[in-house]
């Protein structure tokens, strides 16, 4: 690919999908019983089976499509405890005692990737490195000045740096030491491997549709049903929600490019203080020296106002650009991430109620070591009881004062979006003539009482969706750049034709006709 100009006349293409072979396991047949069912093929549901297969239990792992493609496979691929400038905020809310759970269990996540890599033999480009946060302006050195004290306060290898291998000038960044990147699939491929047989399943197309907790766990998939001891929901989105998860964390979606520059690449991983922030890191894509540039940001809530999907691309190729010498864009995707309202993931028990049944979910853009965190305790909690850092993610845990105050304004944001939907709906059919639609174009129109997401593909064929996400009744929004329907309330998102790409919605977008 060697012209980057339209990025939005190409469809995404994940580097790390495009690097690696297609799986093919078998679906579920229907009738297993189990000691633990793992739902969810993403790298919190792989770490947690490959755990407990080691730890003598018979694993069902079950992935709704392919594993490691969804969120998984759309990541930047940091294995790092640096999420940002988070421990002067956790130490401020949480205190130092947890703060440092939550950096000791992100740490021993770094760990057991290496280890795992190195005992098995997995060739997943995983290589120690420096991870750095840095100062968009100076108005932004303070609290990278707090964060150092912090970080190193919890005991991580913290310190404060002027100079970074970036080839432009930062005011000042907060460096971590001997933090790590990887090839996510290559690396999760391998432990799927390991997984399937000896009384253990790998299944793909088998999607999770409800889970009675009582008195046995059972998952009722699309398939039949799987009876377990413990079922593990490591869904991006826990498909099973009496705990209302869809209002204790948000979405927000990041853009991604791996592009071609003149020179080697800076060493280490790049984010900035920036509003919205701004990420960088190099990946081998060959043997030998080729390496690309993974430069990227433009985080939002999916679907409200601004810039349409295809700009975010481009403002993102234009960071690029500026700040390296750029000969082409190679690969482009995007990311979808939930965020907790007090920036910490849960882990453990799904709810109060539903015995042997966990969860692993919201680990806010820092999914490859909070995935591999999530496994490690969910493992502990199911064959020991207990694990050292289960307190710090503990799903039950009461909300700070700040993160109350974040409950109110994320909810008081989906309330509002809720109601202008239904303003947005009536007035629909007044702007929309379908003819006026182009190739590749869509809008929301209202036929026959109804809100209808229309859109017109290449060829000229118009396909008609109703707007109604199942989830929560939200009205889906036009991603014009991967061409998919999006719930800007809890991060659903679906094909032009319907079909369910991500929940938390189980169901898809009914067809309708015109």
């Amino acid at each position: 690919m060697s012209d980057a100009s339209t990025p939005d006349d190409r469809r995404p293409e994940s580097l790390w999908l495009a690097t690696t072979p297609t799986t093919d396991y078998g679906p579920f047949d229907g009738g297993l019983e189990v000691d633990v069912a793992v739902v969810g093929g993403g790298i919190t549901g792989l770490t947690a089976a490959i755990e407990l297969k080691e730890a003598g239990r018979d694993v069902a792992l079950l992935e709704s499509d392919r594993i490691v493609e969804s969120t998984t496979g759309h990541t930047t691929a940091k294995l790092t405890s640096q999420h940002g400038l988070i421990y002067d905020t956790l130490t401020s809310q949480f205190g130092d005692e947890r703060a440092k759970g939550y950096a000791d269990a992100n740490e021993a996540a770094i760990d057991a990737v290496e280890r795992r890599v190195e005992e098995h033999g997995i060739d997943c480009d995983f290589r120690r490195t420096e991870a750095y946060t840095y100062a968009a302006s100076s108005d932004d050195l303070e609290a990278v000045r707090d964060e150092v004290a912090a970080a190193q306060g919890v005991g991580l290898s913290a310190s404060y740096v002027e100079e970074t291998p970036l080839p432009y000038d930062v005011p000042g960044a907060v460096r971590f030491d001997d933090q790590a990147e990887f090839h996510p699939r290559k690396y999760l491929l391998a432990i799927a491997e390991r997984i399937d047989g000896d009384g253990s399943h790998v299944f793909e197309e088998t999607r999770a549709l409800d889970l009675e907790p009582r008195p046995r766990p059972c998952v009722e998939t699309n398939r039949g049903e799987v009876v377990a001891d413990d079922v593990v929901v490591a869904t991006h989105f826990p498909f099973f929600d009496r705990a209302g998860y869809f209002s204790r964390m948000h979405p927000h979606r990041a853009y991604l490019l791996a592009v071609r520059i003149a020179g080697t690449p800076p060493e280490g991983m790049f984010y900035s203080t920036s509003s919205p922030p701004a990420t960088i890191r190099s990946q081998p894509v060959a043997e030998g020296d080729d390496e690309l540039l993974i430069v990227g940001g433009q985080s939002h809530k999916p679907g409200l106002d601004g810039p349409p999907t295809s700009e975010r691309y481009r403002r993102c190729e234009a960071f690029a650009r500026e700040h390296f010498d750029v000969e082409s864009v190679e690969y482009r995707w995007s990311t979808m991430d939930y965020s907790p309202v007090d920036e910490v993931p849960f882990i453990g028990p799904i709810d109060p109620v539903s015995e042997g049944v966990y969860v692993g979910t919201g680990f806010n853009g820092w999914g490859m070591t909070g995935g591999t965190a999530a496994g490690l305790i969910l493992s502990d909690l199911i064959v020991d009881g207990a694990n050292p850092w289960a307190d710090v993610f503990d799903p039950q845990r009461l909300p700070t004062s700040s993160a109350a105050k974040n409950f109110l304004e994320e909810n008081a944001k989906v309330g509002g979006s809720f109601v202008g939907d239904r303003i947005e709906s009536l007035l629909a059919s007044l702007r929309t003539d379908l003819e006026d639609l182009s190739p590749g174009e869509a809008s929301v129109v209202r036929r026959a009482g109804r809100p209808m997401g229309v859109y017109r593909d290449d060829g000229g064929t118009v396909h008609a969706v109703s707007a109604i996400c199942p989830h929560m009744d939200c009205l889906v929004r036009w991603n014009d750049a991967e061409r998919t329907w999006d719930c800007p309330c809890h991060g659903s998102r679906f094909t032009h034709e319907g079909d369910v790409l991500s929940g938390p919605a189980l169901e898809g977008l009914l067809y309708r006709e015109l």
